[in-house]
């Protein structure tokens, strides 16, 4: 009889260990901003890995690094992945976690010699985050065709390097076209962000779908003058008129239990504490799992700038970067997602992702489920997250068993 096949958790957790070396913090979680020589770093580590284990590892235009293990049928192949880019203050387990399980599902056929029918592969995204260059998902939306290539090239971080500039300053162009590899599937373990599945004792989230989301630039300009001769009363502060505005922001979330709204970042120009401010500038994230709301959501913003009548008197331009959809994955992915839980014995529960992930995009261009692992608190983007060895086993063993359902059930004839 042939084997189950089941992960190997001490060598996962130890390719997690090994990840949170690379570009470890302080406080104990990592900084590995997309596209820096620690990122450049993880990249080289994964494709020597992927490749000791019989994968063969292509890069495209965008650096996304697609390691492909054969099928014994000539189809396009069920992927599996996630991103190994972190925020600045990031965890040791988001996006992470998707990649390596990715690895280990590799590992523990090769152990029970199992062949698949479909070629697997393993993918590692590029600025997922976002932190670095926005919008976030970016590689993956050029591979799915929201975004172009060029668009994505010319995106520039805060020190106005180009995504082409870090790019090639770390030497992951690659010769591939950005969107030219098929897939017949697509499956991204990641760990919930949230505290629901931790709050209602179960072990395993079986993704539905993922919610909108809107982001925002906001830029409110007043007048700069001296703190001290300028008179309240004539001022033109855009401190003051910013802070009106972003409690307004948060009202309109809180008006509708599935709406989202968050300010994440603030600019105060010139940043002198004894100068009236000549500008602020202010990010928008706004969300809603259901799409006509996260438009009545992004209406309601609009109305909520310019500031409330004597809130002073400056001028506002917003400006819309990025919009996402709300997404709901394929039936028959999500139905081997659950299949796989119940068969490992995991208690499992529909949910929605409140994140963006890669996988929103995958979805454009194949059938695309995710699944949830808890978090310890519902820690996310943060160097107090954490899981422990055990939930990162059972989520891989969860991904490794939809795929080899997905890859029985998959019975189109298309050729890769």
């Amino acid at each position: 009889m042939t084997p189950t096949p089941r992960i190997d958790a001490g060598a996962l957790w130890r390719d997690l260990m090994h990840s949170a070396t690379i570009g470890a913090t302080p406080e104990g979680g990592l900084n590995r901003q997309t596209l820096t020589p620690d990122d450049a770093v993880i990249r080289a580590w994964f494709a020597e890995t992927a490749t000791s284990m019989g994968g063969v590892v292509q890069t495209d235009s965008l650096g996304s690094q697609f390691a492909i293990f054969p099928g014994a049928e000539p189809l396009p192949p069920i992927a599996m992945g996630s991103h190994l880019d972190t925020q600045p203050t990031g965890g040791r387990f988001d996006g992470v976690l998707g990649v390596l399980a990715g690895l280990a599902a590799i590992r523990a056929l090769r152990a029970a010699g199992i062949a698949t029918r479909h070629p697997l592969a393993v993918i590692n995204w590029t600025n997922e985050e976002g932190a670095r260059f926005a919008p976030a998902m970016l590689a993956s939306g050029v591979h799915a065709g929201v975004f172009t290539p060029a668009y994505a090239l010319a995106r520039t971080d805060a020190a106005g390097t180009s995504l082409a500039e870090a790019l090639a300053q770390t030497g992951q162009t690659g010769a591939m076209a950005a969107g030219a590899q098929s897939l017949a599937a697509y499956f991204e373990l990641h760990i919930e962000q949230g505290p629901i599945l931790e709050q209602e004792g179960f072990d395993i989230g079986v993704v539905t779908g993922v919610q909108g989301i809107a982001w925002f630039d906001v830029s409110v300009t007043g007048s700069p003058s001296h703190a001290g001769t300028t008179p309240m009363h004539l001022r033109r502060d855009p401190v003051v008129a910013a802070a009106a505005m972003i409690q307004a922001i948060h009202a309109l979330a809180t008006a509708d239990a599935g709406a989202r709204a968050t300010v994440g970042r603030i600019a105060v120009e010139p940043g002198s504490r004894n100068t009236v401010a000549a500008t602020v500038r202010f990010t928008v994230d706004l969300r809603h799992p259901d799409a006509q709301q996260l438009a009545a959501l992004e209406s309601a913003l609009q109305d909520a700038l310019p500031p409330p009548a004597g809130a002073q008197d400056c001028a506002v331009t917003i400006e819309k970067i990025w919009h996402s959809a709300p997404v709901t994955f394929d039936a028959a992915c999500v139905q081997a997602v659950e299949h796989a839980a119940t068969s490992l014995g995991a208690r499992h529960r529909r949910i929605v992702s409140g994140a963006g992930h890669d996988a929103v995009y995958l979805a454009r261009t194949c059938p695309t489920a995710m699944i949830f692992t808890p978090c310890l608190g519902g820690i996310s983007h943060h160097p107090a997250e954490f899981i422990t060895p055990e939930q990162a086993a059972l989520g891989a063993n969860v991904l490794l068993h939809a795929v080899l359902g997905y890859d029985v059930l998959d019975t189109r004839v298309t050729k890769a």
